[in-house]
């Protein structure tokens, strides 16, 4: 059967947003990535309520838009919790912990990957990859970064999610809920004050390579170049 349409009210709102962001492209299709941010920003995942919107508002099959919407793994499929937790199992974090971490985590929650707690509060992932293996191992809440973690240091992250303590990441902008880290993603701004400046730069992890090839000497090292600045001794 088809998908039921938004109630009146939302469809109005969410068609208010996604004229905005279609009108940032020159062909309508290429608004799909965010327009599937934006109706899971609505509902925490992607409904096939919101696939039909998304279909609608860019003249496309539903067909199409589940498609692209089962591709990338950012669109949730079932309803995610108010903090979504993603921990890195790739390669670098497997073997520094990161498995140990995800499995006892799924054991102190009592879910499964991609299952969402009773509550409602928190919901888990296992990630391929965080894009940060300088750090490993890693775990992400709505997708901001929680560095070098331990089973112990998760169980209590998520425990202090549950609770309503203050959480804050290693780096990057303060907390917010899945559902408006979903809108920010949409290509909203963020509207908290002071948020923008919180997201800061590449830590000395990340950049230590790039300090190396400058020629640059690290912190707490001898200083000795391992490789030199580009050009130097050339007659270019």
């Amino acid at each position: 059967m088809p998908a039921k349409p938004y109630p009146p009210e939302v469809h109005e709102r969410l068609a208010a947003d996604a004229r905005e962001l279609v009108a940032r492209y020159p062909q309508s299709r290429s608004a799909l990535l965010p327009l599937l941010h934006l109706v899971q920003a609505e509902e925490g995942f992607v409904s096939a309520t919101g696939i039909r919107f998304c279909a609608e508002q860019l003249d496309l099959t539903t067909a199409e838009v589940t498609a692209v919407a089962t591709f990338y793994t950012m669109y949730r499929r079932k309803p995610a919790g108010k903090h979504h937790v993603g921990v890195c199992t790739n390669t670098l974090c497997a073997v520094l912990g990161g498995d140990q971490i995800f499995a006892e985590l799924q054991q102190h929650l009592g879910i499964s990957n991609n299952e969402t707690t009773e509550d409602g509060e928190i919901s888990i992932e296992h990630i391929e990859c965080n894009a940060a293996c300088d750090y490993a191992p890693v775990v992400m809440v709505n997708w901001e970064f929680f560095d070098n973690q331990t089973p112990d240091s998760a169980r209590k992250l998520v425990d202090d999610l549950r609770s309503g303590r203050e959480v804050r990441p290693t780096r990057g902008a303060r907390l917010c809920s899945f559902k408006e880290t979903a809108r920010i993603l949409a290509g909203f701004p963020d509207e908290r004050e002071g948020a923008n400046d919180e997201s800061g730069a590449g830590g000395a992890p990340s950049l230590a390579g790039l300090r190396l090839a400058k020629g640059e000497q690290l912190p707490g090292t001898s200083g000795a170049r391992v490789v030199s600045p580009r050009g130097e001794g050339s007659d270019a």
